[in-house]
C-alpha cells in the first residue's frame, strides 16, 4: 500500500500530458492534465519504490526490459513529457547524487568501447544507413534521407576545418571510417584513424585495402592517447562522451598535443546545456559502459585549460533527435531479426534506449554541439567570417 501511495505522489507531478496508469492490483488512475490519454503505463508486477528511489531510470528501465512494466503508446512521448515537467522524478536534482563513478584506464576504455561497438557489425548494418555512421546526422533539407544527412554531416565538418589537399587529419574514434574515406577521396587529405573497437578496425582496414588507399589512409587499433604525431587537423565525433569525467582534461590536452601550430580541430559530441546531465545508471549499465555527458561549461573550461581557443560553436540538438527517430523506425522494422539474434529482452532494451535518447534531445535534456578549435589565436589561418562554411556546404552539396 505504501508503494502505491508513493507512486501516486510521484506520478501526480511527473507529466505534462495525460497519462493512464494501471497498477499491479488492477486499479487505474489518470495523471497529468485532463484529457484523453494516448499512453498507458501498465504494471504487470509491483516494482519496489525503494529501488526506484535509489536508481529511478535503472530500476524502471530493467522493469520494462523484464516486462514487469508495459507501455502502450509512444515511449518517446512519455519520456519527453517527464523530462519537460521540471518537478518530475526524471528531472529531480535529489536523484543526481546517486550517479555512479568510474575510473577510465586505457584498458578499461577498451573494454567499455568493445562492449558497445563489438556487438557485431551485422547488428548495426540492420538499422544504420549504408555509411555505417553511428552519430548525429545533419539535415540540410527536410527531404534528406538519413544517408544524405550523414554525408552532409561529414562534409560539414570537413568544410568547417577549411581543409586543403595534401594536409593531414587525425580521426579520434573513427568508427566505421566514413569521415576518413571522405577526407581522403573527396578532399585529398592524408587520414589516420584510431579506434578501440576490433570490429570497426577490421572493417576499416579491409576497406582501405579493397580501395587501394593504403598510401593515403591508416587505421590503428589503439588508445587515442598513444598517438604521437602532429596533424593539420583533428576531428573527433561522438568520442568525448566515452572518456569519463576525470579524463576530459587529458582528452582536450591530447587534441592540443596532436595539432600542429595554428592547426584546428572539430570536436562533435553530446553535451548538456544545463547542470546535472552527467551519468544515467541504466544507460551506463546496458548501453554505454563508463559513459559521461559533460555540460558546455565543463568542456569550455577544459578547452581553455588545454591552451586551445574556440573559433565556432554550433548546437545540433534537433538534428540528433531526428537521427535517432529514424534509427528507431529502422530498428523496429527489423526487430524480429534482432530478436532471433539476441532475444526479446535485448530488443526491448534497444527500443527503449533509442526512444529515450530521442526524448532526451527533444526535451533539451541533452544537446549535441560542434566545437571548432584552433591551436593558436582563434581563427588564425581561417577565413575572416563564417560564410565560408555555408559556401562550401552549398558547393559540396551541388
Amino acid at each position: 500500500m505504501l508503494d502505491k501511495k508513493i507512486y501516486d505522489e510521484i506520478f501526480s507531478r511527473s507529466f505534462t500530458i495525460p497519462i493512464k496508469v494501471i497498477f499491479w492490483d488492477g486499479k487505474e488512475k489518470n495523471y497529468g492534465p485532463e484529457g484523453k490519454s494516448d499512453i498507458t503505463i501498465k504494471f504487470n508486477d509491483k516494482v519496489p519504490i525503494s529501488e526506484v528511489v535509489k536508481h529511478a531510470t535503472l530500476t524502471l528501465g530493467e522493469a520494462y526490459m523484464d516486462k514487469k512494466i508495459e507501455i502502450e503508446g509512444s515511449i518517446q512521448k512519455l519520456i519527453t513529457s517527464a523530462y519537460t515537467q521540471s518537478d518530475s522524478f526524471m528531472s529531480s536534482l535529489k536523484l543526481k547524487k546517486y550517479i555512479p563513478k568510474f575510473n577510465h584506464s586505457e584498458e578499461g576504455n577498451k573494454k567499455e568501447i568493445q562492449e558497445h561497438y563489438d556487438i557485431g557489425n551485422d547488428f548495426y548494418k540492420l538499422w544504420l544507413d549504408k555509411t555505417m555512421t553511428y552519430s548525429c546526422a545533419y539535415f540540410r533539407t527536410p527531404e534528406d534521407t538519413l544517408e544524405q544527412a550523414q554525408m552532409n554531416k561529414v562534409r560539414h565538418i570537413l568544410n568547417k576545418l577549411n581543409t586543403k589537399p595534401g594536409e593531414t587529419i587525425l580521426d579520434i574514434g573513427c568508427g566505421w571510417g566514413t569521415m576518413m574515406f571522405t577526407a581522403a577521396k573527396e578532399y585529398g587529405l592524408k587520414a589516420k584513424g584510431v579506434t578501440l573497437s576490433q570490429e570497426q578496425y577490421d572493417y576499416v582496414n579491409q576497406k582501405i585495402q579493397d580501395e587501394n588507399l593504403s598510401d593515403q589512409m591508416e587505421v590503428m587499433l589503439e588508445d587515442y592517447r598513444e598517438v604521437t604525431e602532429k596533424f593539420d587537423h583533428v576531428v573527433s565525433v561522438g568520442m568525448f562522451e566515452h572518456v569519463g569525467k576525470d579524463n576530459l582534461p587529458g582528452y582536450f590536452a591530447t587534441v592540443k598535443k596532436n595539432l600542429k601550430p595554428n592547426g584546428n580541430a572539430l570536436i562533435h559530441g553530446i553535451t548538456g546545456q544545463h547542470y546535472g546531465v552527467g551519468v544515467d545508471a541504466w544507460l551506463v549499465k546496458y548501453i554505454f559502459p563508463g559513459g559521461y555527458i559533460p555540460d558546455v561549461k565543463e568542456n569550455v573550461g577544459h578547452i581553455l585549460d588545454a591552451g586551445l581557443q574556440i573559433d565556432d560553436l554550433e548546437p545540433l540538438r534537433r538534428h540528433y533527435q531526428k537521427t535517432v527517430e529514424i534509427w528507431d523506425h529502422n530498428f523496429n522494422k527489423v526487430k524480429d531479426q534482432v530478436d532471433e539474434m539476441y532475444g526479446e529482452r535485448f530488443v526491448r532494451m534497444w527500443d527503449l534506449y533509442l526512444q529515450a535518447c530521442a526524448a532526451s534531445f527533444e526535451s533539451g535534456n541533452i544537446d549535441v554541439i560542434q566545437y571548432l578549435l584552433t591551436n593558436g589565436p582563434s581563427g588564425t589561418a581561417m577565413p575572416m567570417t563564417r560564410e565560408y562554411m555555408t559556401d562550401l556546404d552549398k558547393k559540396t552539396a551541388e
